[in-house]
């Protein structure tokens, strides 16, 4: 059974997350940080497989929202998943019971790249699982025109731009907001729309460039045949995080796509699924 809280709030928003509670008592929780290019999705976007498996596994769930770009730049996203590890540590324990000082932060996509930017936090989780993730978002994949986005229907920038709201956005429908991703991929500006940072100011938002052997220990889970995010960023990423010193595991899947791991019944993702339990066991220690 889950609660809907609001972990932050300000004049002209607030933020949900959904938390679904296991019956042991100070157990693990993971907050799960969904994808969407940081332009649309919600909390309620984790699959109902996903958070069975991990409360059977006997972990709290946290899934939770988060400000939405272009209206929401990084700099201000980025305290956003702050301030949802600050609720756990604080005012959550009012509501539920579980053990602050074993928390994991697992996303996908756009949600894997801010589980990796919590590495970088002052107050680090104690695991991060970053599914098909990226650590780098100062490279060409990111800064220049997709090519397989540009194969796809042209969005004229009066569509992408109607798409974008004059309020804060915490919850964003694919539907209504998909066409303002493509458009920024199709024309290389992606990383400007949702940061307003030039090249150099990148850095301190990419993953990659602010390991130690300190960070979280990761798991990277990607599929050779992604079409939106290259397989070579969670390579580059894990052999940058193997170099510092830091733990970590590459979970390649073969021919696996962007989203594999919605593709439940796969043999392969199951068995992808049980190693993060395996790895999570491994450094919460439950």
């Amino acid at each position: 059974m889950k609660t809907t809280i609001i972990y932050k709030k300000a004049n002209n928003f607030e933020i949900k997350g959904d938390f679904y509670p296991v019956p042991q008592k100070s157990s693990p929780v993971i907050v799960y940080i969904h994808g969407g290019g940081l332009f649309w999705g919600s909390r309620e976007d984790m699959k109902t497989e996903q958070i069975e498996f991990y409360n059977r596994a006997g972990l709290n769930v946290f899934s939770i929202d988060y400000r939405l770009a272009p209206e929401t730049k990084l700099p201000e996203i980025k305290t956003d998943i702050a301030a949802a590890l600050s609720w756990l540590e604080n005012d959550g324990l009012k509501e539920f019971n579980y053990n602050p000082e074993k928390k994991a932060v697992i996303g996908s996509s756009a949600g894997g790249y801010l589980a990796l930017l919590t590495g970088t936090f002052k107050k680090k989780p104690q695991a991060i699982i970053s599914f098909y993730g990226y650590g780098d978002i100062s490279g060409d994949w990111a800064l220049k025109p997709s090519p397989y986005y540009q194969k796809l229907t042209n969005v004229p920038k009066e569509l992408a731009k109607m798409l974008i709201s004059d309020k804060v956005i915490t919850v964003g429908p694919i539907e209504k907001r998909y066409a303002i991703y493509m458009y920024a991929r199709q024309n290389g500006v992606w990383i400007e729309e949702i940061s307003g940072l030039n090249k150099e100011e990148l850095s301190q938002f990419c993953p990659i460039n602010h390991l130690s052997a300190d960070f979280p220990p990761t798991i990277l889970l990607h599929g050779t045949n992604d079409e939106d995010v290259p397989y070579e960023q969670s390579v580059q990423m894990s052999e940058a995080l193997n170099k510092v010193g830091a733990k970590s595991k590459l979970i390649t899947i073969p021919n696996g796509k962007h989203v594999f791991d919605e593709d439940w019944s796969n043999p392969i993702v199951q068995k992808a699924f049980d190693e993060v339990i395996h790895f999570l066991k491994e450094h919460l220690k439950f």
